[in-house]
């Protein structure tokens, strides 16, 4: 991940077919935005491969991987969780999901007035936007997708917001310069434990390969 246009597109494919897998494994509706995080990130390796072969840039590809990296997953990991969560669970919920909203709302509104700028810096792949107040929108950012896989009653779940909020900070880290670029990749990377998440769903009714494994 992140190293090179060949294992942006190689990580992305098998990412990709991870959340297809979940996608197939979904039985409830109100699982399927959560299950359909791995193709979405997925989806995203794939475009920062074709970042790569740009050779960095303001064009198109740069700009999808912003949109994806940004607002979209700072509003998508909060909805999803509140989807999926139990109604009783829902209320300690909002307060990363209204944090997300504004978050994706503030990221939006700046992508669509500044130019996003990638740079191969090594083997890695740096995005600069300006962003008024950074700090601020990245804890806002983090509150939304970390902060609401914590909050969520699924162990599953809580252990993908573990993962994640110390794969930020070791990304932070090593390559702040590329910060975004690492994590994202990471986190398509631990979002394999949605896999293993949507199949120990209550409601799922095994497939016969799992029964014979479990068995």
């Amino acid at each position: 991940m992140c190293w090179s246009a060949t294992a942006d597109l190689w990580a992305g494919l098998g990412i990709g077919a991870v959340g297809v897998a979940c996608l197939a494994s979904v039985r409830r509706p109100a699982d399927a935005p959560l299950a359909a995080l791995p193709l979405l990130l997925g989806a995203h390796q794939v475009v920062e491969a074709a970042v790569w072969h740009a050779g960095g840039g303001t064009g198109p590809a740069t700009l999808a991987w912003a949109v994806i990296a940004l607002p979209l997953l700072a509003l998508w990991v909060p909805s999803g969780v509140m989807a999926a969560a139990r109604p009783a669970d829902r209320p300690r919920l909002r307060a990363p999901l209204a944090v997300g909203v504004v978050t994706a709302a503030l990221l939006a509104s700046r992508l669509a007035t500044r130019p996003v700028e990638a740079e191969v810096r090594g083997h890695t792949l740096g995005y600069a936007v300006d962003l008024p107040y950074g700090p601020l929108l990245l804890a806002g950012y983090l509150v939304a997708t970390v902060g609401a896989l914590f909050l969520a009653r699924d162990r599953t779940l809580r252990l993908l917001g573990l993962v994640t909020g110390a794969g930020a900070i070791v990304c932070a880290v090593l390559w702040r310069t590329a910060f975004v670029s690492t994590w994202c990749a990471l986190a398509a990377v631990a979002s394999l434990l949605l896999l293993v998440w949507i199949r120990g769903r209550p409601g799922r009714n095994p497939s016969a390969s799992e029964q014979l494994t479990r068995a």
